[in-house]
């Protein structure tokens, strides 16, 4: 049987596969499935991250929304920068892990290359922890992808 979140988390997607963005309100979507906002909260904090391919935004009060947005990943002239932004300067394992699988799942990666990715870089963390590790593990990752995608790194 599923959690809770799960289900909540199967009807988000369902409805993004329909569309790049949907708007929903966290109270409606508390209603519908019979929990507490703050589960609705756990799923977007958890399920739906920059990491896994999407931007949420949020404004609470009375006519408050939840917009989420799926991340479009074509690589563009501007790729580099976005990519940047996206996993920014600092990386945990966890992240990168769903984000490789996010890239994987839009077949914009193969399974084999996302466990080469992974392979290699926790290879080069070998010895690291912390702020360090994160901060290698996020410029190996551009550096792999940027590459992947025949882009060069600018820095």
């Amino acid at each position: 049987m599923s959690s809770l979140s799960d289900l909540i988390e199967q009807y988000l997607r369902e409805l993004l596969a329909r569309a790049e963005s949907i708007e929903i309100q966290r109270r409606q979507l508390a209603r519908m499935f019979r929990c507490v906002p703050s589960q609705i909260n756990y799923v977007l904090e958890t399920r739906f991250t920059i990491h896994h391919g999407y931007l949420v935004h949020s404004r609470r009060g009375g006519g408050g929304f939840i917009r989420i947005t799926r991340i479009n990943w074509e690589p563009r002239s501007n790729f580099p920068q976005e990519l940047d932004e996206i996993i920014g300067r600092q990386l945990s394992q966890e992240e990168m892990d769903g984000f490789l699988y996010r890239l994987v799942e839009e077949e914009l990666l193969g399974e084999n290359e996302a466990a080469l990715v992974q392979s290699v870089i926790q290879q080069e963390l070998t010895g690291l922890s912390g702020e360090d590790a994160d901060t290698l593990r996020a410029r190996l990752l551009r550096v792999a992808l940027l590459t992947l995608c025949h882009q060069n790194y600018p820095g």
